[in-house]
């Protein structure tokens, strides 16, 4: 008899990673449903064991074995203290990349080895596609190359946060539920019964759920008042700290010199030394001056695993839900530019640069600095 693949699927208590559990089980693969408990904070309600009662109910719904593995110190090292860093350095990090890369597909896809799965599957919106070699005549497991390919539900689309998987992790990663929209998934939840087909989504910070994260960083980082300046230097307003403020954000700080019939401000650069952010609003002239042409990023992370011939004219996401922008990919010294055909607003030193050809992620890299 062949054996069935053996498959540890991490369940969240969503709705998402319990349909991915079904489907698994229903083509007929060795599921196992693990509970993936990491670090929260203890100024925060502790809504992990409500999460874990229900990945559990789901696995008991469908009669499969449930496991819960503890990666409290993994993600807080790797995670949390990777964010607060960063934003302690002015920088915008990205938590759920670094979440997937040391968590969910790091220590998570190493222990399911280790205990014999073959693959490890999430809920995530995306897809993995195999390629054979076609120059091989007896293909086997080696010779195939994969593809992180965009779900078939745009708005649901996870691949950004996915692009620093490599082909060892996509030849042992399904994603059972990437290849449909959000409304059939909750569909086959109610087909088969289980417990989550009317729960929300969760939002927010990767694991710890939905937190406001400025009062979240409070804990960490000091709070200190700074003056929000507008394009020509002037001082219009203040701010907690420009720690806590992103490039492109319309809240977090008050303007105290403002005409009832004025657009609203959005933050365009920030000096976190001097603790001061500028703000402008789209009608101002001024604002053109912070528009970006070209960003710089020290390393690039490519899905294939090899460097492609440069240079190369791809489609790039500065930021997560961002329409992708057709630019160009060049190696430079120390580095690599991607340059617009059009240019950006909004781009945060930090953030991740995700790079793509059609649907197809090719991989990306965290923006070191943005060129004027």
């Amino acid at each position: 008899m062949t054996k069935k693949p053996k498959v540890f699927v991490g369940v969240s208590g969503g709705v998402d990673s319990s349909v991915s559990l079904a489907l698994l089980k229903e083509q007929g693969y060795d599921v196992t449903g693990v509970f993936l408990k990491v670090w929260s904070p203890d100024f925060l309600p502790c809504d992990w064991r409500e999460e874990r009662r229900s990945a559990m109910r789901v696995c008991a719904t469908l009669g499969v074995p449930f496991l819960t593995f503890d990666f409290t110190d993994e993600y807080k090292k790797e995670v949390v203290d990777y964010m607060i860093r960063e934003y302690s350095d002015g920088r915008v990090p990205n938590p759920d990349v670094f979440c997937n890369k040391y968590v969910k597909f790091g220590i998570f896809l190493k222990k399911a080895i280790e205990m014999g799965a073959d693959y490890v599957a999430t809920g995530h919106y995306a897809r993995v596609r195999e390629i054979p070699n076609p120059n091989d005549q007896i293909p086997n497991e080696n010779q195939k190359t994969y593809e992180l390919l965009e779900s078939v539900d745009k708005e649901k689309d996870q691949s950004y946060f996915l692009y620093t998987l490599g082909q060892k992790e996509l030849s042992h990663t399904l994603f059972p539920v990437g290849g449909m929209v959000k409304s059939e998934v909750r569909k086959l939840a109610e087909k088969y019964g289980l417990p989550t087909a009317t729960k929300k989504d969760s939002q927010g910070l990767c694991f710890i759920g939905k937190i406001d994260l400025k009062d979240f960083l409070t804990h960490y980082i000091e709070t200190k008042k700074g003056d929000v300046l507008n394009t020509k230097g002037e001082v219009i307003g203040e701010h907690d700290g420009a720690v806590f403020l992103t490039i492109g954000q319309r809240h977090g700080f008050a303007i105290t010199k403002k005409s009832p019939d004025e657009p609203r401000f959005f933050v365009i650069s920030k000096d976190v030394a001097k603790n001061t952010i500028t703000v402008a609003n789209k009608e101002e002239e001024g604002a053109l001056v912070y528009s970006t042409k070209e960003i710089f990023i020290p390393k690039l992370h490519f899905i294939s695993g090899k460097e492609p011939k440069m240079p190369l004219k791809v489609s790039v996401q500065i930021r997560y839900h961002q329409e992708k922008q057709s630019c160009t990919l060049e190696k430079k010294t120390g580095g690599f530019s991607i340059t617009f055909d059009n240019l950006q607003n909004g781009i945060a030193i930090g953030q991740s640069a995700v790079l793509y050809d059609g649907d197809v992620c090719l991989g990306g890299g965290i923006i070191e600095k943005a060129v004027r």
